[in-house]
């Protein structure tokens, strides 16, 4: 649900988070009662990391850090795009589902060591098509190489009756290292910190099952031109999104004491307020939106609140940092090519997303996932 209490447009596409937060908060308290088994191993959890993008086991010296995840239906733009260019965007694809992982795996300061994929498909001559395996795989070992991450395997399988002949279910698991003065966790926030973005190359995997529907609508469907950009509707879904996690590494590398590191995903802006504490977050400033996003609202009929709520509008990748050391983090970035925008600040208050150049907020209740 929207913060105006009625069923947002992701929500009308199919997907309501408001629905499904529920059964993952019953989830996160039947596995809080298994980390008592941790004790026989000589290990414990760190507990605060429960609800975070990752889970962290201590170890003594360092910590381990461990995420799964999947693609969600990015691919099915892939499938239909296909026709329309001849290739078949599964080397995008895969770096999107590795994206989608190490991405999350960095929130909390993981470094990767070891990936693996998850691939399910309806029928086996899915596994047929010789070019669409060529770039998957080929895609998965570039991501895989450049997280400086090993892939060490995976399942491949055949669901017959329980995916759809033609698709394919794409996702996997990482595990990572965390140097004990390299942890990012919510408690480390402050009022005074300085909120960075990291650009999003566009849509990332969030947002798709309504982007899917609004091509039906379009005059050309995934081929229809979006303003601004020139490509077709389908090409600039299929931008593949960043992997954050070198930049995280960068700028720890450089000296950056990060306080804590948000992935813009599933909930739009609200995720700014994934941490525990109540604080609020004030953004002053907003990046630029890539194209695609008023084509988006437009369609969909959203306002630029509600876009915000929804999709990442232009910020992939948040962090937070104390304010003397906005420019230490903007130069350690740019050493890797990277550039931070600062757009606000954190400071006491309710737990709140305040978007001031809009006059809006996102109130803390509109993100349950604790």
């Amino acid at each position: 649900m929207s913060d105006g209490g009625k069923l947002d447009a992701y929500g009308q596409a199919g997907v309501n988070y408001a629905a499904i937060d529920p059964g993952k908060l019953m989830a996160q308290r039947a596995a809080k009662r298994t980390a008592v088994t941790l004790e026989s191993r000589g290990v414990q959890e760190l507990a605060e990391s429960r609800g975070e993008s990752a889970y962290v086991i201590d170890l003594g010296d360092r910590y381990l850090a461990t995420v799964t995840e999947a693609l969600g239906t990015k691919n099915l733009v892939a499938d239909e795009v296909r026709a329309l260019t001849g290739r078949s965007h599964y080397d995008a694809i895969a770096k999107d589902t590795v994206a989608t992982i190490l991405n999350d795996l960095c929130t909390l300061g993981g470094a990767p060591l070891c990936l693996t994929a998850y691939w399910g498909a309806g029928r086996t001559d899915w596994f047929e098509d010789l070019e669409r395996m060529r770039d998957l795989t080929e895609g998965w070992a570039s991501a895989s190489e450049e997280a400086r991450c090993a892939w060490g395997g995976g399942e491949t399988q055949v669901l017959v009756g329980a995916i759809e002949p033609t698709r394919v279910v794409l996702g996997g698991s990482a595990v990572g290292t965390i140097a004990k003065d390299r942890l990012l966790t919510g408690s480390r926030l402050q009022a005074g910190d300085a909120i960075l973005i990291a650009a999003a190359s566009g849509i990332h995997a969030n947002g798709l099952t309504l982007a899917r529907k609004i091509a039906q609508d379009l005059p050309q469907g995934y081929a229809t031109k979006v303003p601004g950009d020139g490509r077709g509707y389908g090409e600039v879904l299929l931008d593949a999104t960043p992997l954050y996690g070198p930049l995280v590494e960068a700028l720890q590398d450089g000296g950056v004491d990060l306080h804590y590191a948000v992935h813009v995903t599933g909930h739009g802006w609200r995720k700014l307020m994934r941490a525990e504490q109540a604080l609020r977050y004030v953004v002053e400033l907003l990046p630029p939106s890539p194209p695609i996003f008023e084509l988006l609202s437009n369609a969909a009929k959203i306002d630029r609140v509600e876009a915000y709520a929804t999709f990442n509008m232009g910020a992939g990748f948040a962090f937070f940092v104390p304010p003397h050391q906005v420019e230490l983090a903007r130069d350690a970035a740019r050493q890797i090519g990277r550039e931070l925008l600062q757009i606000g600040h954190v400071e006491a208050g309710p737990k709140e997303v305040v978007l001031r150049p809009l006059g809006a907020t996102l109130a803390g209740d509109s993100l349950q996932i604790r």
